[in-house]
């Protein structure tokens, strides 16, 4: 199936985007990266843990409406996790949070960043929060 856009885009195939959306959904970092990069925030999370739960509760306290992605409902939860490892160091995998696609890391990270006053203005600056 060929859709044409205009002469000087030229052709563009379903199959051609179809390859480059597996190799992006290949690599578990470069997912993390595409979904981060989408909303204001962002929490990867496991439905069962209280860490994630008590982040969540934070950002939702503040008025922040955060994207979570539950990583023990993702059939590829588990790379994913792996690949959070990986990028914070091999500590404890969740919660992660990401502001403005930047990351800010795990929980004490943002806790930290809570309690010296630096969340709030990222929050405001990722356009997560508007106070």
């Amino acid at each position: 199936m060929y859709y044409h856009h205009s002469e000087s885009w030229g052709y563009y195939t379903a199959a051609a985007a179809a390859a480059a959306a597996a190799r992006v959904m290949a690599d578990p970092l470069e997912r993390v990266a595409r979904l981060a990069s989408e909303n204001a925030v962002v929490i990867f999370s496991l439905s069962s843990c209280c860490m994630c739960h008590a982040v969540k509760r934070l950002f939702c306290g503040m008025g922040v409406n955060p994207t979570v992605y539950e990583l023990d409902q993702d059939p590829r939860g588990k790379e994913i996790e792996r690949a959070l490892m990986r990028l914070l160091g091999n500590s404890p995998a969740v919660p992660v949070v990401f502001i403005g696609g930047k990351l800010v890391g795990s929980m004490d990270s943002v806790m930290a960043s809570h309690i010296n006053g630096t969340l709030v203005p990222l929050l405001k600056e990722a356009g997560a929060l508007w106070l």
